[in-house]
């Protein structure tokens, strides 16, 4: 069984004819790090992956594995000798052999009197010895999915490469088989690099994130950072549903409909957008509403347009004056506040967000 490996990728490039599919990428994952490439289809994602498995060939840039050099101006190391595993989104399963033939196959290189072992004890860590006999279409998907974990994971790979590895599964079966992944993972230690383009995905797996867009990668950090400080728009729009509201910074100070907000350090004078997520914001009856403090007397007030109850939750439309389009607020509210009803929105300044002009 291999040790946990570092993964080093520098500037990084590789075109398509004239598609520039990664665009001058570096990146360090720590031995034993779950690292999640994220972002929209074609961004360049699964391109970083092959690259790193040695699929393709990049123009430029170095790959190195554990301080070793696997791909560079002049070496090329093939894909079999580079100690990486690879977890292809379609699981890619042989239909003509059974489980245990299939755990088995990533093990060629080793006498049958290892792979054989190594192969059975892989697939009962994912809990599926009793399949072993059986044949692939004779598993449900979430089953499907194990039996490739435990085939990329049985050669002890020093990195493994999951591509989308929960894409296929119903969205009930996912998170379980998620949260079973992630614990053979950590029990493994393994240093894993996963594609997805869902962010609550990569929020619950990952130690750290790496946004991608564009063939580039835009923002690292952890889930927290990256949600509670995301470097752009487009990485705040990612990360959650946002109320996009324009508006005029000057003096520090960027006024709006629902009040005054301070900007943020630094940001210059002139027009910005103002995110405000939709649990921030607090809706109350005005009616009947029992606080008549001189602060909730200063709330900004609007109209309830809609209502629709989402299981743990409801979703407003709140019209309001000076608003293009209806505030979204998602939280919990009396059952009687119904459209129609006046209501002031008490606004939590941690779920606003500011960027200026030039954020992309």
């Amino acid at each position: 069984m291999s040790a946990a490996a570092s993964l080093d990728l520098q500037n990084l490039r590789q075109t398509f004819g004239k598609t520039l599919a990664v665009d001058d990428v570096s990146l360090r994952v720590e031995p034993g790090e779950i690292m999640c490439l994220l972002g929209h289809s074609g961004c360049g994602k699964t391109s970083l992956l092959r690259i790193v498995a040695g699929l393709e060939r990049p123009d430029a840039g170095r790959v190195l594995i554990d301080g070793r050099d696997v791909v560079g101006p002049d070496r090329f190391t093939q894909p079999e000798q580079r100690g990486v595993g690879m977890m292809f989104q379609d699981y890619a399963l042989f239909p003509h052999l059974t489980i245990l033939e299939n755990v088995t196959f990533g093990l060629s290189r080793l006498p049958a009197a290892k792979a054989g072992p190594l192969a059975a004890s892989a697939l009962a860590r994912v809990g599926l010895s009793r399949y072993a006999k059986d044949y692939p279409h004779m598993l449900s998907g979430g089953e499907q999915q194990r039996v490739a974990l435990a085939r990329a994971l049985a050669p002890g790979p020093g990195v493994l490469l999951m591509d989308e590895p929960f894409s296929n599964l119903d969205q009930r079966m996912r998170e379980r088989i998620r949260e079973e992944t992630v614990a053979v993972l950590r029990e493994k230690g393994a240093t894993a690099v996963v594609v997805t383009h869902d962010p609550v995905e990569a929020m619950q797996i990952a130690d750290r994130i790496a946004l991608m867009r564009a063939g580039r990668i835009l923002q690292i950090g952890t889930a927290a950072e990256l949600y509670a400080r995301p470097g752009s728009l487009f990485a705040a729009r990612f990360f959650c549903d946002l109320n996009e509201i324009e508006a005029l910074a000057v003096g520090g100070r960027i006024a709006t409909p629902l009040g005054a907000f301070p900007a943020p350090p630094g940001l210059p004078d002139g027009q910005v957008t103002l995110c405000l997520r939709p649990f921030g914001v607090t809706l109350r009856a005005v009616d009947s509403c029992a606080d008549s403090s001189a602060d909730s007397a200063l709330d900004p007030v609007g109209v309830l347009v809609q209502r629709r109850f989402l299981g743990d939750e409801d979703l407003f439309h709140v019209a309001v004056e000076g608003l293009a389009a209806p505030l979204r607020v998602r939280g919990r509210a009396a059952p009687a506040l119904q459209p129609g009803a006046r209501v002031s929105l008490r606004v939590d300044p941690n779920h606003v967000l500011v960027f200026g002009r030039n954020s992309v």
